[in-house]
Parts: C-alpha cells; sequence; structure tokens
C-alpha cells in the first residue's frame, strides 16, 4: 500500500480545526472521507503536521496518507482535490512519502503568519482572515518587543491552558513584525509550538502597539513565567500554518 505525502492548503472558517472531534466538521475527516474513495470504502488516517485550530487557516499544512489505490502522485493529487469539494480545502500537491518519513516527527521548522488590519473601517474582502485592529499600532514598538522573546526560552507565559506539551520550552527563531500598508503581519518560525503560543505572543505585542505597555513587558511576562500575565489570545482568523521544513526537501507533483 502506497504512502503519500500530500501539500494542503485550506480555509479553517467552517471547519472545528485540523483534528476530528465529535461537534463538527474537521479538515482531517474531509480528506479522509474523500480518501476512502480511494481505499475501498475505508476512510484510512490522515495524520498532519500540525493540529490547527478552529478557525485558523493553512496554505502548506503537509499531510501523510496511504491508500490502497496505486496511483502516480499527480492523479491522487487530481482525485483528492476533487472529492474534497465543495470544501475550501486545496490539495496543492502530492509525492511519494520516504520510508520512515512523519509529517510531524520529520520537520526542522513550522512557519506561521498572522495579519493584522489595522484601519478604522472593518474588513470586507478580508472578513475572516484577519484580526481587525481599528486603533493605531506602532509596529516598530511591536517588533523591537518581539525580538527581545528570540531563542530558546520557558514559554509557559504563552501556552494554552489546555496545552498537553510536556515541555514548555521551545526555540522561537523568528518573530518579524512588519507594516504592509494597513496590514501587519507577524511572521513566527520555530521547530514546533506550543497551543495558542502564536497567538498568545500576537495578543501580548498588541498591547506594546497601543502603547499599552513598554517594548520590554513582552519579555517581563516570559521570565514570569505566568499566562495570567500576558495579554490576550489573538482571534484565531488572523493566524495561517504557512509551511513547514524538512531536512529532505519534498518535491510537490
Amino acid at each position: 500500500m502506497p504512502t503519500y505525502a500530500l501539500l494542503v492548503e485550506y480555509d479553517g472558517t467552517e471547519f472545528v480545526g485540523w483534528q476530528r472531534q465529535s461537534n463538527g466538521l474537521s479538515v482531517q475527516r474531509v480528506i479522509e472521507e474523500a480518501a476512502a474513495r480511494l481505499n475501498g470504502g475505508v476512510p484510512p488516517t490522515a495524520t498532519a503536521s500540525g493540529r490547527t485550530d478552529s478557525g485558523v487557516h493553512a496554505e502548506g499544512q503537509v499531510v501523510q496518507l496511504a491508500v490502497s489505490a496505486e496511483l502516480p502522485p499527480t492523479r491522487l493529487r487530481a482525485a483528492l482535490d476533487f472529492h474534497t469539494r465543495p470544501h475550501r480545502i486545496a490539495i496543492r500537491g502530492a509525492a511519494f512519502a520516504a520510508e520512515g518519513w512523519s509529517p510531524r516527527f520529520s520537520a526542522i521548522q513550522r512557519h506561521y503568519r498572522y495579519r493584522i488590519l489595522n484601519r478604522a473601517a472593518k474588513p470586507a474582502l478580508e472578513e475572516g482572515r484577519v484580526w481587525h485592529v481599528p486603533l493605531p499600532l506602532d509596529a516598530g514598538a511591536m517588533h523591537a518587543a518581539a525580538q527581545l522573546l528570540l531563542g530558546r526560552h520557558d514559554f509557559s507565559a504563552y501556552r494554552a491552558a489546555s496545552c498537553q506539551a510536556e515541555s514548555a520550552v521551545r526555540t522561537l527563531e523568528r518573530l518579524d513584525v512588519i507594516q504592509l500598508g494597513e496590514e501587519i503581519h507577524i511572521l513566527a518560525s520555530a521547530r514546533s509550538f506550543l497551543h495558542h503560543q502564536v497567538r498568545n505572543l500576537v495578543g501580548t505585542l498588541h498591547e506594546v502597539g497601543l502603547g499599552r505597555r513598554p517594548v520590554e513587558w513582552p519579555r517581563v511576562v516570559l521570565d514570569g513565567g505566568d499566562r495570567r500575565a500576558a495579554g490576550q489570545t489573538a482571534p484565531p482568523q488572523g493566524l495561517t500554518f504557512l509551511r513547514v521544513d524538512y531536512p529532505e526537501p519534498i518535491t510537490w507533483l
């Protein structure tokens, strides 16, 4: 039975998240039910490089899937892309997975982008894809604060109460805040993230951007290790899982 790697894009608005849940439709369920048509009617297990929450989007989620139909990757990609309709999921690429490869454990870097629409008027075309903040934000101050959080630290102050990771120690490789016209983008990179880590970082930097807190405050929160001292959890709709890096790059077909 061939095992494939898939490159998947989705709009998270209609989903309860990546993982199958009893309370609604998940991205995993849609892909597994689409793949059942290529697996004798039995839904195979789809394993992702990382779980996304309800409302969070993905441009480059990577998924592992084994089906009984022996198809070239291009045909598998087309078939799955067709059978995931009408949901807002696109199978952008496929490849044969190497023996022993795991989309989760083989990853060496994960990249996220958070988008803030920083203008008085509410979004129309970008509704559901950005966090609308009508008050002016100082992106320069947010970026300066973000640089104080880089490196290997205990990120207990920025993890969700429901986070199941054994350790809160993570190495944050990148946390850049960039002004792009009316939008502010926060770009985060690390080998792995804690549950809600990016959204909690964004919510804390938001306080700095509004001028309510000094540039040094997010680092003080980090060193204190108390989630209650940090800012709010930023809304999910502004977050997109951009891509995953592996030691051997995957050639998508």
